[in-house]
């Protein structure tokens, strides 16, 4: 048995590819969009996809399942569980649905399907058995079920798709899954979850790729209270302090249950002139600049909004763009296709072109103000846009929270005839922020330094 594991670092996600050597046939797993990755590793092991599936509707990323099997002929193998409303709505005529205890070969390695609602309604983990070595499975790809130290969220369908109070059958059927189906299994079983750490699925993921069922058992919070059956206190510490979910998560949902589009062969990026650029923006097209946040506070072009090149690309640029509109990147020749492709990871498709300076463009200074002068704006809305765990921690008096990644769902609840001082902990996400709602039109200033810089300015006071 082939198995390789591909990992995006920005979203914190998890895919994987398992082969029969001997048929040469593979499988993927909660493949990306960007789907060149696994037929290059397919094509250097001598395989050949033949199937494909996903382990629940994703809400953080926009799935490459429909992509990848278009693009090989490969079988879609999809979750039918979760009752009205949690079922796929697409049907390209390649798929297979999947219940609770079925099974299907790749070749010489079985896997089966085992219904993990909690995180979702829908959701599977995969038991995978290397035939050829025994009849008993040695690992288990658990999705957004089990995590390295943690479990998937429940609440996701509260925070970010419209649901209300799904959160308390979410975290029932958490433990369920857990007593039932997971806690049954034997230790030595192998966990490969779809997230690591600085994934919003769950609030303390493990930094390490995998673990076993026998660790999970004897170290996690949750393995003492579903032994002892103790369901009350594990639902409390499971919906305890989970991070803000972003909206774009509601958003991700809709196109990953409906289909996501096809991106197919793609045109190369074109390099786009001034005067071409200057048109577009008028007609309504959105600038990403991707330079760094101290570049663009410098010479800030005029609507455009700050997503620095870098490992948080993809999470901001889900946080503050929406569909709807064309996209321009501010970026470098070497570098614009791949910038290209992070934004295809949550549904951003409309990228027009490119252009690799901004001198010609219309631009603003945008530089912070410091903590020591924010006394000079007394009539100014504080926005802390961290969020609300990081609030609650500590806070500027007066302050209003709104999470970065609900912004551009929450522009109207903003004031439009005051001053906006937008500050986050250290000012990387606040920079990135105040680009959004100065493009908006917002009336805006960004806090030097963030939370950190005020404590210090506070602190220094109080010394004197």
């Amino acid at each position: 048995m082939y198995f390789q594991r591909f990992y995006d670092t920005d979203l914190a996600q998890a895919s994987y590819l398992i082969g029969c050597q001997k048929t040469g046939e593979c499988l993927v797993v909660d493949p990306v969009r960007d789907i060149a990755q696994y037929l290059d590793e397919a094509r250097n092991q001598k395989l050949r996809v033949t199937h494909v599936t996903e382990t629940h509707i994703h809400a953080d990323y926009l799935s490459g399942s429909r992509e990848l099997a278009k693009a090989t002929d490969a079988k879609l193998l999809l979750s039918d569980e979760g009752g009205e409303g949690w079922h796929y709505t697409y049907n390209d005529g390649n798929q297979t649905w999947l219940y609770d205890g079925d099974t299907f070969m790749v070749g010489n390695i079985r896997l089966q399907a085992v219904h993990t609602p909690g995180h979702t309604p829908e959701h599977l983990s995969f038991l995978v058995t290397d035939t050829p070595r025994g009849d008993t499975p040695s690992m288990m790809l658990t999705g957004d079920f089990v995590f390295v130290g943690d479990l998937g969220r429940p609440d996701l369908l509260d925070e970010a798709a419209g649901g209300q109070d799904t959160r308390f059958v979410g975290a029932s059927q958490m433990f369920a899954s857990l007593r039932d189906k997971f806690l049954t299994l034997p230790d030595y079983v192998q966990v490969w979850p779809g997230h690591g750490s600085g994934s919003a699925c769950g609030k303390a993921l493990g930094a390490v790729p995998t673990t076993t069922v026998g660790y999970e058992r004897a170290l996690s919070w949750w393995g003492k209270l579903v032994e002892q059956g103790d369901e009350d206190a594990f639902t409390r510490e499971l919906l305890a302090g989970q991070p803000d979910a972003p909206l774009y998560y509601g958003r991700m949902k809709t196109e990953n249950r409906d289909g996501p589009v096809v991106l197919g062969e793609v045109v190369p990026l074109s390099e786009l002139s001034a005067d071409v650029v200057k048109a577009k923006l008028a007609a309504g097209a959105r600038l990403i600049d991707t330079r760094k946040k101290e570049e663009h506070q410098a010479a800030a072009p005029v609507g455009s909004v700050n997503i620095p090149d870098g490992g948080t690309q993809e999470t901001w640029a889900g946080w503050l763009l929406t569909p709807g509109r064309e996209l321009i990147l501010l970026a470098s020749k070497e570098r614009a296709e791949e910038l290209r492709r992070k934004l295809w990871m949550v549904g951003l498709d409309h990228v027009v072109g490119f252009i690799t300076s901004a001198q010609e463009l219309e631009t603003a200074a945008a530089q912070p103000i410091l903590a020591t002068a924010l006394g000079s704006h007394p009539d100014a809305l504080i926005l802390d846009v961290r969020a609300k765990t990081e609030y609650e921690e500590g806070h500027i008096p007066g302050a209003r929270q709104l999470h970065a990644g609900r912004l551009p769902w929450t522009l109207d609840t903003l004031p439009r005839d005051r001053e906006i001082v937008v500050h986050c902990q250290g000012g990387a996400r606040s920079a990135a922020a105040a680009s959004l709602l100065r493009a908006e039109g917002f009336d805006v200033l960004e806090l030097a330094g963030g939370y950190d810089a005020w404590t210090k300015t506070q602190n220094e006071r109080q010394s004197v």
